[in-house]
């Protein structure tokens, strides 16, 4: 046993627990408090197993889809999490989030960082169908929150069906069969008074 790999292993096992304390401004889908980080990767994780279907890829590499979808908010533990519709926030995002891979992926055994980083690189630059297609449940996923949540977040900061609409376009690239599901969703929320439309 290789134990200065395993210390390594360990030292970030312990460190990404504190992806459980970074909550999201979107609420669960019952509504009753705020998700964390860790709460939003498990379910995009289900949710690509549940609906790898509507990806225009059919073989598509399930199994980095799933990777890609654990690993790519483990930066927020040091960069925190930036809300999508802070224009502020999102100015310094890019870079806060790299010096956080950097710091955080050097925690592991140099052949295991390199392998997470990889994944959260082709995640964040959604190209391969593997990304797009994790990239798309990632902006599905608030949507049904949203949704099911009388537009908490959107009525909460005064989002309209522009921003919400700009947000969610890259699922018809990467999950183009759940595009009808986006705009029913749209456009009931317009008629329920819970999206403004713009």
């Amino acid at each position: 046993m290789d134990k200065d790999r395993l210390r390594k292993q360990i030292d970030f096992i312990v460190e990404v627990d504190k992806l459980k304390n970074i909550y999201r401004q979107t609420l669960l889908m019952d509504g009753s408090r705020n998700e964390n980080d860790a709460e939003h990767s498990w379910h995009l994780a289900l949710m690509a197993m549940v609906l790898k279907e509507y990806s225009p890829q059919k073989d598509l590499d399930i199994s980095k889809v799933l990777k890609m979808l654990l690993v790519h908010d483990l930066v927020e533990i040091y960069a925190g999490d930036t809300f999508c519709y802070d224009v502020k926030g999102n100015l310094d995002k890019a870079s806060r989030e790299l010096a956080a891979a950097d710091k955080l992926y050097s925690i592991l055994p140099p052949d295991q960082g390199k392998e997470m980083r990889a994944l959260w690189d082709e995640f964040e630059e959604r190209k391969t169908p593997e990304a797009l297609f994790a990239s798309s449940l990632d902006r599905l996923q608030p949507l049904i929150c949203n949704y099911l949540t009388e537009g908490h977040t959107w009525v909460k900061y005064g989002i309209k069906s522009s921003k919400v609409m700009e947000r969610t376009l890259p699922i018809q690239e990467g999950a183009p069969g759940l595009w009808d599901l986006v705009e029913e969703m749209m456009e009931d929320s317009i008629e329920q008074g819970i999206l403004e439309r713009d």
